[in-house]
């Protein structure tokens, strides 16, 4: 006797059509989920683009389930579809299953954790040749000044020259597609155009080919060079990358891996850093104490808690998508195929019973505890948790130091910056204002190697 499936159902949610749902979520993302919860309680619905219903997940055993769930039932690359005209089909963040796993495994090498270290004196000059330029005394915005700083890195790491005109003609360009591509009323066109139709525009199609005019001739210059298996950049390392069967990565494949990687492993370092420095400054007591590790330069523990924290309060990502392929049955509902699953970074980090106290800048916690698997998942999980993870923390770190032990920050008692939205991301809403004076005996100290990972 076949006994019938139960029906379909989906948590309670905020009434309203989608285009309400898009806008609160856009305009005060924290905000509006934050009201979502305190209504409907740990899991709940919202009518958002793209189609069908996105199911937000607050509870770590549900997150779990998802990030542990069978990648093909659980697609993370059709949710991450949003992307497309600006990376490209063949990224590694929107494609699922077998093919996924191929790009994954292509690109993990540059990430390997010795390869990361290596980085580190490219990371520390162009930090401190930037911060050598910032004015004394003023007020200064340092989310622009991290874009600039953790661009340039990602561009040096990946194509292993300092300077250039195509470089200068690259960094041109992608600054240009970010400017537009990232604006909350272009991504709101995205999700009403779709993403195929929008990467179609004329515009679009115009700011996309100043980035492949300078990418794909790289591409193609650094195949014929005779020293390519001695070079450590990252291009010249997925250009010998091979498959289980022995192939190589296409151009356009590479193409669209080099603009993850260009504007994924920048865009979210950047902001993860301004917030950092955004809640420093107003809170002398874990800045002064941040000062004086970095200074005299036995440990990073406190650096490496100074970073938990901020990363669990102002998770730069909010969400992370998955769309169903079949039924599956989460939280108490059966689901149907083409819902979307969100595992909600922002309410997972905010949950009073995880983290006490839990809208409070408080770093000394996780002096007495490690950051959980499926409780701070500020770079996802499962199969999917970001490539460059170690990477971006490494970085973090080391570019913070050299803020630190170059300058005296200046500590407010204003209100804490609001959100805003920029893409996907949520960055200050006054790009982390901050006042900074130069310290005259920083010219004699050296700096300390930090802990990679």
């Amino acid at each position: 006797m076949n006994v019938p499936a139960a029906p379909f159902s989906f948590p309670a949610g905020p009434r309203g059509p989608m285009p309400w749902h898009a806008a609160q979520f856009a305009r005060d993302t924290w905000g509006f989920l934050a009201s979502c919860t305190e209504r409907f309680g740990e899991t709940f619905t919202l009518d958002l683009p793209g189609g069908g219903k996105w199911v937000f997940l607050t509870n770590p055993e549900h997150v779990k389930q998802v990030y542990t769930g069978d990648p093909g039932v659980f697609h993370a690359g059709e949710g991450n579809s949003i992307l497309l005209p600006l990376l490209g089909k063949h990224s590694v963040l929107l494609l699922d299953e077998k093919p996924h796993l191929r790009q994954r495994k292509l690109l993990l090498p540059p990430f390997h954790g010795k390869r990361m270290a290596g980085y580190e004196d490219l990371m520390r000059s162009i930090a401190r040749d930037t911060i050598d330029a910032w004015p004394t005394g003023t007020p200064l915005k340092a989310w622009p000044q991290m874009q600039a700083i953790t661009l340039e890195i990602i561009m040096r790491a990946v194509f292993g020259v300092a300077e250039g005109a195509r470089l200068d003609r690259l960094r041109e360009a992608l600054e240009t597609l970010m400017a537009e591509v990232t604006k909350p009323r272009t991504m709101m066109l995205i999700a009403l155009m779709g993403e195929q139709r929008f990467a179609r525009l004329p515009a679009v199609q115009r700011r996309l080919r100043a980035v492949d005019d300078v990418l794909l001739p790289e591409i193609a210059a650094r195949r014929q060079v005779a020293d390519l298996d001695e070079r450590t950049d990252i291009l010249s390392m997925l250009l010998q990358a091979r498959d289980e069967d022995g192939e190589l990565m296409g151009d356009r494949e590479l193409r669209d891996e080099l603009m993850t990687l260009l504007v994924a492993g920048h865009e979210t370092t950047a902001t993860s850093l301004s917030w950092a420095l955004e809640k420093l400054v107003r809170h002398p007591d874990a800045l002064r104490r941040l000062q004086d590790e970095v200074r005299e330069g036995e440990s990073d523990v406190w650096m490496t808690a100074v970073i938990r924290e901020t990363m669990r309060l102002c998770p730069v990502i909010s969400i992370t998508v998955r769309e169903l392929q079949e039924p599956v049955q989460i939280a108490g509902h059966r689901l149907p195929a083409g819902a979307r699953v969100v595992p909600c970074i922002h309410l997972v980090h905010r949950r009073p019973d995880l983290y006490p106290d839990p809208d409070a800048f408080r770093p000394e916690r996780w002096l007495d505890q490690t950051p959980g698997t499926y409780t701070w998942i500020p770079f996802g999980g499962g199969v999917r948790r970001c490539l460059g993870a170690s990477f971006a923390l490494f970085e973090m770190k080391v570019i913070l130091g050299e803020i630190v032990r170059s300058m005296d920050l200046q500590t407010t008692t204003a209100p804490g910056e609001r959100m805003r939205t920029r893409a996907i991301t949520r960055t200050p809403g006054g790009q982390a204002e901050i006042v900074v004076a130069r310290r005259p005996e920083v010219v004699a100290e050296q700096p300390v190697a930090v802990a990679a990972g």
